[in-house]
């Protein structure tokens, strides 16, 4: 490919349309093979000459502005992926109407970007939209229809709606495998949705295998340091972590975590997904201190580059603060579960998944500073199942019907999580 742009370049000149059909070509290239940086520093040339050459509206450019925003979406930096969205949305609607295939995927890329930037309610409301009109525009069994349908399940997942994500990521997966094959990259994007979906509805057996199955396959695709073959590996280190065997969670974390770190820098979402994976897991193990230092890190970064509203920052504060609780610094524990609970009855309403296991913390903490009261109103008042004797090991001894909890996924072992594979 690098070939083809250096003959174009001598034969046509830098600024020729066909010239920079190879370099946009190269970019998409660099981004499938992981190389984001390279992409960006490349798909940042071409838009810059398609522009001079064919106007800010040309639908070339255009294309060319949707690719770049995936790219920064691959670099974790989603609110400059968010700008060109909505430009090139406005502006394809403007040009082609709102029910041509270009403006839905324009319509569909924002969407997504909604739910990297934590905003579920946006992202489900517009991706309900997209798939309407695709099924209608392009069908049921179209590819982008099939995209859209996968990326609204994981806003249903988000939302706290499981089940209709995981009845949605059952029919992509069938489709994909139907029409693409058991070892085609979405099919095995599809299937690595669903084994977070299974995990998510503790169905953690399902999980693990679709997991091994996804990772053995994207290990011999796309080699073992591909941004996706490592979110993989992280996905199923925490399938290992909820079916109780942290040890070998522990292993794979620390491959991911150190790969992410080369490859994608400290401050990525995927980095720090990895870094707080880890401290969870750590934690899991007893090694509260490791997992103290890491948490802390975590924390910073994420109200640095998200923000202090971002479920993700929310879900690192919880999980320091459960740490927090096993090294007995209650007040500082208490501090934060305040503030998570807050901000997620905000967000996410009273009966969210996510409300209910920060109201569940919290009423821990009180009982353990002898705060009867405090505890007993938060059961009240969010009907939460009552305590048994503070004598089994970790939190899901503390309460009655811990697994029932779990397969309702009420329960996400102090917010672990795992976005699902891009």
């Amino acid at each position: 490919m690098m070939e083809v742009v250096e003959r174009r370049k001598k034969l046509l000149g830098d600024s020729h349309l066909d010239t920079l059909n190879a370099m946009n070509n190269l970019a998409a290239t660099y981004s499938d093979l992981g190389e984001f940086k390279r992409a960006e520093e490349l798909g940042i040339v071409v838009l810059e000459k398609v522009k001079q050459s064919l106007g800010d509206n040309h639908p070339h450019a255009l294309t060319i502005m949707g690719n770049l925003a995936v790219i920064y979406s691959k670099l974790g930096e989603f609110q400059r992926a968010k700008e060109l969205e909505i430009v090139v949305l406005e502006k394809q609607k403007q040009l082609l109407g709102d029910n041509h295939p270009n403006t839905l995927t324009a319509m569909g890329n924002l969407a997504t970007t909604y739910t990297e930037l934590g905003k579920f309610k946006m992202a489900q409301e517009l991706g309900i939209v997209v798939l309407e009109k695709q099924k209608q525009v392009l069908g049921d069994n179209h590819l982008y229809t099939l995209n859209t349908m996968g990326n609204l399940a994981f806003a249903y997942s988000e939302l706290g709606e499981l089940q209709r994500a995981k009845d949605l990521g059952v029919v992509v997966l069938e489709k994909r495998k139907q029409f693409l094959g058991d070892n085609h990259p979405d099919t095995l994007r599809a299937m690595g949705n669903l084994a977070s979906m299974y995990r998510d509805l503790g169905e953690f057996t399902k999980a693990e295998e679709l997991g091994i199955v996804v990772l053995k396959e994207r290990k011999q695709f796309l080699g073992d340091n591909h941004p996706s073959t490592l979110r993989t590996m992280g996905s199923l280190a925490f399938t290992y972590s909820m079916l109780g065997e942290p040890h070998r969670a522990k292993e794979l974390e620390i491959v991911v975590f150190e790969k992410q770190k080369q490859l994608l820098g400290d401050n990525h979402p995927d980095t720090l997904t990895a870094m707080g994976n880890l401290a969870s897991t750590y934690r899991d193990l007893g090694e509260f201190k490791k997992a103290q230092e890491l948490e802390i890190i975590a924390l910073e970064k994420r109200k640095q580059f998200l923000g202090d509203n971002h479920p993700d920052t929310l879900k690192s504060m919880g999980n320091l603060a459960i740490t927090y609780w096993k090294l007995k610094k209650f007040t500082k524990a208490e501090e934060l579960e305040l503030l998570v609970l807050q901000k997620y009855r905000q967000s996410l309403g009273d009966n969210h998944p996510n409300t209910l296991w920060a109201a569940k913390e919290l009423s821990i903490t009180y009982r353990s500073q002898d705060k009867l009261q405090e505890a007993k109103e938060l059961r009240r008042l969010f009907a939460l199942p009552a305590f048994e004797p503070l004598t089994g090991s970790g939190l899901g001894a503390i309460f009655k019907q811990p697994v029932k909890w779990l397969k309702k996924g009420l329960i996400e072992r102090a917010g672990r999580w795992h976005k699902y594979n891009k």
